[in-house]
């Protein structure tokens, strides 16, 4: 069976739409764009799929209703639009998919919900139990309350982690264009790309970084990292144009597939490695970067040469090597302020000097990602 034709028989979907495939050049929702998409899903739920559906749009269908000619720049405006779109966007949902009698389910995301395992582990059962009461998940980053230095800033990498957290077997990421180019795909010469089956296949390509019509925030770019993200975690990815919905949830040959790349990480690895940010800087010499990386060591004192930032015991930080590229990140298990005193001694050096607590890891082996 062809992977086409294996994510045809997909059994759980998360398909993601962008405002720029569902609004008017005016910013208003497009009640046709809506009804072709929401036909498209409710024909994937017909064949006994479970789908979840993450969409953009709130900013977007809030610009009319507010008299703004185009998506403000500064986040309180951006959030008084969404507070008044949100409403419209998901009523205009719940009037089309109950046409194919389905019910759907608002569910509205910050960072905190897929960062924290706590709030990770409530999210998933939510989408549990709204699944087995045949409830269709709408998902959209909760940008009411979402501030400027916390936000997924882009529903393509919430989607990515979405999928992960509801255990999805397919991910569909709609946008405007039908799929991914060699170059710009305005210019002549270019071709589609049908296939990626790894980072090798997107040499050369050149991946744009804007979103269409001032619309919205995903441009290329975050959809190739989104999808990056997925198939890194074992979840083939196709990426096309809204229009191409229904086609490629039918297995059609439209859009380019993303073949998955690596097995599901443990929940707590993908959040570390794609939905948090480093609070600091751990810097290591040639040996601990190797233990790292080739042995999949814990870090200890002895490998680190210097630390810079602000940080607690728990926090995400950042391990850099001695040019300063990040080749990890994980969970510290000493504030920054504690650190300095403890680089380059032996974990015993330290029991015996300051006691049986300083016997530990910096950052455990369990709780690091490796990133390069």
């Amino acid at each position: 069976m062809s992977l086409r034709s294996h994510l045809a028989a997909a059994r759980r979907v998360v398909v993601k739409v962008g405002s720029s495939s569902l609004t008017t050049a005016e910013g208003g929702i497009d009640p046709d764009r809506v009804s072709a998409l929401v036909d498209a899903l409710a024909a994937v739920r017909a064949r006994d799929a479970e789908v979840v559906l993450v969409s953009s749009g709130a900013i977007a269908a809030g610009l009319a209703p507010l008299a703004l000619a185009r998506r403000p720049r500064d986040l309180a405006t951006q959030q008084a639009a969404a507070s008044v779109g949100q409403g419209l966007l998901v009523h205009r949902y719940t009037e089309e998919f109950a046409r194919h009698g389905l019910a759907v389910g608002q569910v509205l995301l910050t960072v905190d919900d897929v960062t924290r395992r706590s709030h990770y582990r409530n999210a998933y059962r939510t989408f549990a139990k709204l699944l087995e009461m045949g409830v269709l998940p709408i998902v959209n980053e909760n940008d009411t309350v979402a501030t400027t230095e916390i936000r997924f800033g882009d529903n393509d990498r919430l989607a990515a982690l979405v999928a992960h957290l509801v255990h999805a077997d397919l991910l569909v990421l709609l946008s405007d264009v039908d799929g991914l180019y060699d170059g710009n795909p305005e210019h002549d010469g270019t071709s589609l790309l049908t296939d990626v089956a790894s980072d090798d296949d997107l040499a050369g390509v050149s991946i744009g970084r804007t979103g269409s019509a001032g619309i919205g925030t995903g441009g290329m770019q975050t959809k190739v990292e989104a999808a990056r993200i997925a198939t890194g975690a074992g979840i083939p990815v196709v990426l096309t144009s809204a229009a191409q919905a229904a086609a490629a949830l039918a297995g059609d040959d439209v859009g380019t597939v993303f073949h998955p790349t690596g097995k599901r990480r443990p929940t707590r690895l993908l959040w570390l490695a794609h939905a948090t940010e480093g609070k600091g800087r751990v810097h290591l010499d040639d040996g601990a970067v190797h233990a790292l990386v080739e042995r999949r060591a814990s870090l200890l004192p002895a490998g680190i040469t210097d630390v810079t930032g602000t940080f607690v015991a728990g926090d995400p930080v950042d391990l850099v090597d001695a040019r300063g590229a990040v080749v990890a990140r994980g969970l510290v298990n000493y504030d920054s302020a504690e650190l300095p005193g403890l680089l380059g001694k032996s974990t015993r050096d330290l029991a015996r000097e300051l006691g049986s607590s300083y016997e530990r890891e910096v950052v455990h082996r369990d709780d690091l990602v490796v990133l390069r």
